[in-house]
């Protein structure tokens, strides 16, 4: 048993308050949270002035183990998402191979259980090839199924591309099923045309022309209907257009629906205005888009349109990512900032701190059905992240802890630090320092 931990006179966020308070921690959990709390053999931690959020769950990563360890693996990338705050992750299935069942999903777990500084999930991937064996998998237990990432495997293997294997799936399977919602035939009519004019090195600022709204909308529409019709648990990842927050709900608790959605990070951060700036360093799939599209995104994750918040964080190394437009990896890495960015547009008067505490912390639990994790609450999980909103830092290839060493944020400032990241009452993070003495745990339903 650990030594108990007091974290004293923080402002405990909550999405019903703020409210200054003490914390107890002993073994793991928190046991009392009440003012003017003493207890004689605590370690002391002086939260005064100071934010205390609970853990973030990302709940999608891709941190590349196994497979493709050159890019990033579970020890680096839970690294640098401890010191981002982040104590919970939810792992894609496009590794190497493709975790594509149950055998590979436990392969997953057990090398993060020797290696995560963060608590760890995985997801187990679906294509039209394993179909039948999903639908007679148990997946009680599992957080959930996915073809996420797995259309770089080969063309085909998104759902939304396929309205039969999607039907059969969302009739036949209980577990929540989270897509990627891109329709590649409009997508691949778009390529043609612009490599017919421009060759195989397209202008990337291109990009969300060519993975279009209407590839996105498209798709998550039929998506919907087809989940709607089988009343299967769906949940639709990273939006990016405006024009798809309009299909969602916000007029029932989200333990009640059956449609979700989730926002990432950079969709919120960037805007078509930087692709000139970064170019293929800003290349994602789904595509940043416009402004409007960014300020429609925000505005559904404010009315609760949108679910959760993530990070989709999918680290290439440097020159995976500065080839030309066909040949440049998708995707970035941002699981260390991604509440940087967040208490960021906080200070910019944009989202309250309640709301960021509920999208990237409650909301997460209530949607994967994570056991006791997401909510500062005695009884729970001690994960826990104390902020400072007072003290600037710029990003810069000597704090970036993911193992690809860069990020698209380089040069950014942010007035608000991450001060401390208690992972299962463990103090995993300090100013820049590291105990890597405890590991994660595996999350639980």
């Amino acid at each position: 048993m650990n030594k108990p931990t007091l974290i004293k006179n923080a402002t405990i966020v909550s999405s019903d308050y703020l409210k200054i308070a003490d914390v107890l921690i002993e073994d793991r959990i928190i046991t009392v949270i009440e003012k003017n709390i003493s207890h004689p053999s605590a370690t002391i931690i002086d939260g005064t002035d100071k934010y205390l959020f609970p853990g973030i769950i990302d709940c999608q990563v891709h941190f590349r183990e196994p497979g493709f360890t050159h890019k990033a693996d579970i020890y680096t990338e839970s690294k640098a998402a401890v010191a981002g705050g982040v104590t919970s992750f939810i792992d894609m299935p496009n590794t190497k191979p493709n975790a594509l069942n149950t055998g590979l999903l436990e392969e997953k777990y057990q090398i993060a259980s020797e290696k995560s500084l963060a608590n760890f999930g995985f997801l187990l991937g679906v294509n039209a090839e394993n179909i039948d064996e999903i639908i007679h998998t148990d997946t009680t237990s599992m957080l959930g199924v996915t073809d996420d990432g797995l259309y770089f495997t080969k063309k085909g293997n998104l759902l939304a591309d396929n309205p039969e294997i999607m039907e059969k799936l969302f009739a036949g399977c209980t577990a929540l099923i989270a897509i990627h919602s891109e329709r590649e035939e409009i997508i691949e009519k778009n390529e043609n045309l612009y490599r017919e004019k421009y060759g195989e090195d397209i202008p990337v600022e291109f990009h969300p022309l060519i993975r279009s709204e209407r590839a996105c909308y498209e798709a998550s529409k039929r998506a919907i209907d087809l989940a709607n019709k089988h009343k299967a648990r769906l949940h639709i990842l990273h939006l990016s257009t405006e024009s798809e927050t309009h299909l969602f709900r916000n007029d029932i608790p989200l333990q009640e629906k059956n449609i979700t959605a989730e926002v990432s990070v950079h969709h919120l951060w960037f805007s078509d205005n930087d692709y000139q700036r970064l170019g293929t360093l800003m290349k994602w799939n789904p595509a940043i888009k416009k402004e409007e599209d960014k300020r429609g995104l925000l505005n559904a994750l404010l009315d609760d349109r949108i679910d959760i918040i993530t990070t989709d964080h999918a680290p290439h190394t440097l020159k995976e990512k500065r080839r030309p437009y066909f040949q440049s990896m998708s995707g970035g890495p941002m699981v260390q900032h991604s509440l940087n960015i967040m208490l960021e547009l906080y200070r910019q008067g944009k989202i309250s701190l309640q709301k960021i505490a509920e999208k990237m912390c409650q909301n997460p639990a209530i949607l994967y059905r994570i056991k006791s994790r997401g909510f500062i609450r005695e009884g729970y999980f001690a994960d826990l992240v104390l902020v400072d909103l007072d003290t600037s830092y710029t990003v810069s290839s000597n704090n970036i802890f993911y193992k690809c060493r860069w990020s698209p944020l380089e040069g950014t400032t942010f007035h608000s630090s991450i001060d401390k990241t208690f992972v299962n009452g463990n103090m995993v993070y300090d100013n820049g320092q590291f105990n890597e003495t405890h590991k994660g745990m595996r999350l639980a339903k």
